[in-house]
């Protein structure tokens, strides 16, 4: 599971640089999925909305063992 959610990231990660960001998986426990938004994101106005349509949405469609995603601040 951790190399599909991986790999997602890895797709999802040119968008967030684009803009100056970037993500990290911090961790997968009980098939809870916990990224951390650096560089642009972490401070972006429009992260939660990025978070949720983007990250969390494509993390769920594409890897259905997952149950939720979260967002780690720092």
């Amino acid at each position: 599971m951790k190399e599909k959610v991986l790999e997602v990231i890895d797709d999802l990660r040119p968008f967030l640089m684009n803009d100056g960001g970037n993500i990290e998986l911090v961790k997968i426990e009980d098939n809870i999925v916990y990224v951390k938004l650096e560089g642009a994101c972490s401070g972006c106005p429009m992260r939660a909305l990025t978070f949720k349509d983007g990250i969390e949405k494509s993390i769920l469609e594409k890897v259905p063992e997952v149950k939720e995603v979260r967002l780690v601040e720092d």
